[in-house]
Parts: structure tokens; C-alpha cells; sequence
């Protein structure tokens, strides 16, 4: 189950870079702001998305013990979204010892 869940987060990470990257070089998000903050659908995808990250930034603050890195990872959730958050399941995966379970990522703190 570890191995397919990295497997999984790696395919997800990537793929999601693949899609920042080349929507970035066919449009600049700054220069179509105005645009796309009139569509009501990117409105709630936008508060979807927040809300998704105040989820995920509880959970790393229950993770995480240091808080610098309670920090650094609630801003690369907020700027980076879905890359930052596979990429901080991907660190937790790879971070559990021979034995240990989903629940362990889930649950236990980082020391």
C-alpha cells in the first residue's frame, strides 16, 4: 500500500508540474486576474481551494513539531496547491519506517 500511495503522489506531482508549467508558458494568470475573478466558477474554485489548504495546514500543523516547518510548508500549500501537497505526502511516505501504516502517516507527529 506505501509503495503504490508513492507511486501515486510521485505520478500526481509531476503531472501537475507538467500542467503549471505549460499553462503558464501559453498564459500569464496576472494578466487574465481580472477576467477570471468575474467568472463565478473560479470564484468557487478559488474558496475551494483555500479552504482545501486551511485543512491541509491544520493537518501540517498537527504533523509537524518544528515551526518553521509548520511555516514553510503552509506557504508552499498556499502558493504551490496540489504540487505542494503531494510533494509533503510524498516526504511523509518516504519518511515511515519498514512496518509502519497509513494511519501512521496519518496520525503520528513528526519528532
Amino acid at each position: 500500500m506505501i509503495t503504490a500511495l508513492k507511486v501515486l503522489f510521485g505520478v500526481l506531482l509531476v503531472w501537475m508540474c507538467f500542467q503549471v508549467i505549460s499553462t503558464s508558458l501559453q498564459s500569464n494568470l496576472f494578466d487574465e486576474w481580472n477576467s477570471l475573478a468575474a467568472i463565478p466558477w473560479m470564484r468557487a474554485t478559488l474558496w475551494d481551494f483555500y479552504v482545501n489548504v486551511l485543512v491541509l495546514a491544520l493537518w501540517v500543523c498537527y504533523k509537524e513539531s518544528s515551526l518553521l516547518k509548520k511555516i514553510i510548508w503552509i506557504l508552499l500549500l498556499v502558493c504551490l496547491g496540489s504540487i505542494a501537497t503531494c510533494a509533503y505526502l510524498l516526504v511523509q511516505l518516504f519518511k515511515l519506517k519498514k512496518g509502519e501504516t497509513v494511519k501512521d502517516l496519518l496520525c503520528h507527529k513528526n519528532l
